[in-house]
């Protein structure tokens, strides 16, 4: 794996540069694969995201070859305040013409367990659909672009600190009822899968993950050289980038 670590000196200056760094991937797998593939997680990440929105990217990208699959999900109605799927809608997905078929939002009517089991049911029909490649390397699904956002207690997706799922090495997707951040119950894809992505961007943006960002690229390790944080585990196929503001990047 490749890692690259860029900070800007402001959120603004991240948010430019997160968007030609998109864009720039979605005309390299236009090119050479004609789709692409992109997962979304909540937060601030989907802020971030304003630029593309904005011309010149608005007008120049190819949005019908665009894929978006979530990363996670709160087991809650599409309307809920609380859904990563409405916060990507409102701030994000409304805004650009991608095809609505090309849209994988979670079952909203079922339960965690019964949305994570259809979830991996149907990225699995996707790869054998041939939208999704699988990785070579790790035999799990392998997206083109994985965005991912961190908290300040160092999670991604609904991977919390000391949580077993971090441990989760066959599903794709599980679920959790016990989350430490409200709501409890969610669904997450697993680290196999975030792993083989071929291309991740980790979006850090504010002081209040500061500390995180210090622990995970300072080289912070417990007993035995563990990982610390769930943001440690993540390593691309291809190439990690963390996308930090002088706030978030303070404690390096």
């Amino acid at each position: 794996m490749a890692m690259e670590k860029k900070v800007f000196d402001s959120e603004e200056d991240l948010a430019v540069s997160l968007a030609k760094y998109i864009a720039d991937l979605s005309a390299h797998f236009a090119k050479n694969r004609g789709l692409f593939t992109v997962v979304l997680s909540g937060g601030c990440l989907i802020e971030c995201l304003r630029k593309l929105v904005e011309p010149p990217y608005v007008d120049s990208i190819d949005w019908s070859i665009w894929h978006i699959f979530w990363l996670d999900e709160r087991v809650v109605p599409k309307t809920h305040v609380d859904s990563n799927y409405k916060l990507a809608y409102d701030g994000f997905l409304s805004k650009v013409p991608i095809p609505p078929d090309n849209v994988y939002a979670i079952d909203d009517t079922l339960s965690a367990e019964g949305a994570a089991e259809e979830y991996e049911a149907r990225l699995k029909h996707l790869v054998s659909s041939k939208v999704i490649d699988i990785s070579s390397k790790s035999g799990f699904p392998k997206f083109d672009l994985n965005l991912l956002g961190m908290g300040p207690d160092g999670h991604v997706a609904s991977l919390f600190p000391a949580h077993p799922l971090l441990k989760e090495n066959e599903k794709w997707v599980t679920f959790i009822k016990d989350s430490p951040k409200p709501p409890p119950e969610r669904i997450t894809l697993t680290f196999p899968v975030i792993n083989s992505s071929d291309y991740i961007a980790l979006v850090v943006p504010g002081a209040a993950q500061a500390d995180a960002v210090g622990v995970a690229l300072g080289g912070g390790s417990g007993q035995n050289g563990e990982a610390l944080l769930p943001v440690q585990r993540v390593a691309a196929e291809g190439v990690l980038t963390w996308f930090l503001d002088k706030e978030a990047a303070s404690k390096l």
